[in-house]
C-alpha cells in the first residue's frame, strides 16, 4: 500500500522545484505596503460620499447576506467609519439595501451628516469621495471599517458649454505623491480598532419625504431619504 506524502514532504518537494532560496537576513525594515486603492477593486468593500448622499457597494451586501439593518459609527479623531450590522429595532438602524431579493445597495439622502463629514475632513462637497475597506471581526461582532483619510477623489469641473463632468479617473491626497503606502509596522495596525472607544453613533431617522415621481405611474427609484436628527457618542450595543 502505498503512503500519503505529508505535508512536509509536500512542502519540501515544492521547494525544490520551485529553487527557493532561502535568505535570511531578509528584512520588512524600509517597504511600503503598495495602498490598495492604486489596483482595480470592483469586488472589495467600498463606501461613497456623493451629492449629499451616502452609500456602500454590492460587495458589502454579499459579505453579509443576512444584514439588511446597519448604524454608521465615525471616529471623528482617529478619521474612520464603521458600518455595523444591527437589527431593525436598534436605535439609529437604517436599511442599507433594497427590500427585494436581489439585495441592491441604496442610496441615502443625508444633508447634515454629509456635511459634517465634509467639514471634519476639509472635503470638497461638489466632488465624489469613495473609501475602500475591510469586513474585521471586534469583540465577536463582523463590522466595516473605512479609513476616511485615504479616499479616493473624482473631481467634477465644469465645461465650456456649461456642463458638469465628472472625472472618471480617481485622484489622492497630495501626501501620497511620494509613497506607495505605508510602511510595513504602520500598515499591520492601521486597521486595528476598538468599536467602543472613540466612536459617536449617527443618529438616522425618516423625516424627510422622498420625492414624489413625475410620473405617478413609473416605479420609486430605489433610493432611500434620511436626515441626522442626533448625534451622540454612545455604546452602540445599547
Amino acid at each position: 500500500m502505498n503512503e500519503q506524502p505529508n505535508n512536509e514532504t509536500l512542502i519540501q518537494s515544492s521547494s525544490r522545484d520551485l529553487q527557493i532560496i532561502e535568505d535570511d537576513a531578509f528584512s520588512y525594515e524600509g517597504y511600503q505596503v503598495v495602498r490598495g486603492e492604486f489596483f482595480a477593486h470592483t469586488y472589495e468593500p467600498s463606501f461613497t460620499f456623493n451629492a449629499n448622499k451616502v452609500s456602500v457597494n454590492t460587495a458589502c451586501i454579499k459579505k453579509l447576506p443576512k444584514t439588511d439593518f446597519v448604524q454608521i459609527l465615525v471616529n471623528p479623531d482617529e478619521k474612520k467609519l464603521a458600518v455595523r450590522p444591527c437589527q431593525e429595532d436598534e436605535k439609529d438602524s437604517f436599511r442599507w439595501c433594497s427590500a427585494t431579493k436581489k439585495r441592491s445597495p441604496r442610496q441615502i439622502t443625508c444633508r447634515i451628516f454629509f456635511a459634517k463629514v465634509i467639514t471634519l475632513m476639509g472635503w470638497n462637497s461638489s466632488y465624489r469621495y469613495k473609501l475602500l475597506g475591510k469586513l474585521i471581526r471586534s469583540d465577536n461582532e463582523l463590522l466595516f471599517v473605512f479609513d476616511l483619510t485615504t479616499p479616493e477623489i473624482y473631481v467634477r469641473t465644469a465645461k465650456d458649454d456649461g456642463k458638469i463632468k465628472t472625472s472618471r479617473t480617481p485622484t489622492y491626497p497630495a501626501e501620497w505623491q511620494n509613497q506607495f503606502g505605508v510602511p510595513v509596522e504602520e500598515h499591520q495596525s492601521n486597521l486595528q480598532i476598538n468599536m467602543f472607544d472613540g466612536y459617536a453613533v449617527f443618529g438616522i431617522s425618516e423625516n424627510t419625504p422622498p420625492e414624489e415621481p413625475k410620473n405617478p405611474a413609473e416605479p420609486q427609484k430605489e433610493e432611500t431619504h434620511y436626515e441626522q436628527s442626533s448625534l451622540f457618542t454612545a455604546n452602540p450595543m445599547h
